[in-house]
């Protein structure tokens, strides 16, 4: 059985339950309890809530950090567009004037070609047109020889008669 002790409680182990419901054991598992307690109080308070604290306060720094540089990066993406569509119109403007200027020129060397071969070809055309007058003037003068032999000989043979260059010539010019 059991043996008492030198405060009258029963030593370790024997079969009075369980010590921490009894409640002769209850101030000094209080005592215990309250310098835990304001040990882990203290530790939590001025050493593991700031350390926390702060983490979390760089962490939300480093966020909004992050956040303010992503910003700005986008910022200066939007501005970079910006100024490419910029150049990209002022490109386009540019070839526009370009081909514009080019079109422009060759419309004036194909005048200026036009005008140089219309010039040739109306040169051309006076001299065939020459050619042509000369050559039906002279037709016109064998043709009138010719005419005035055949006038001779039709009379000649119609009539019997034989009729003289004269008469043919003064019949032609009407002056008969």
């Amino acid at each position: 059985m059991a043996e008492a002790t030198h405060e009258g409680t029963t030593a370790p182990g024997d079969a009075g339950g369980l010590p921490q419901f009894d409640p002769q054991w209850w101030p000094g598992q209080i005592v215990w309890f309250l310098i835990i307690f304001a040990v882990v109080f203290v530790l939590m308070r001025w050493v593991f809530v700031p350390r926390i604290g702060g983490t979390i306060a760089a962490r939300e720094g480093k966020i909004e950090g992050d956040i303010a540089h992503a910003r700005s990066l986008r910022d200066q993406a939007e501005d970079e567009a910006r100024r490419a569509d910029d150049e990209t119109k002022a490109a386009r403007a540019s070839a526009q004037r370009t081909a514009s200027e080019a079109r422009a020129k060759a419309q004036a060397e194909i005048a200026e070609r036009l005008a140089v071969e219309e010039a040739k070809l109306a040169e051309t055309l006076e001299a065939a047109e020459a050619r042509i007058r000369a050559t039906r003037d002279e037709a016109m003068v064998n043709v009138r020889a010719i005419a005035a032999d055949a006038a001779v000989a039709i009379v000649a043979k119609l009539t019997g008669r034989p009729v003289t260059a004269e008469e043919v010539d003064a019949a032609l010019t009407g002056k008969a």
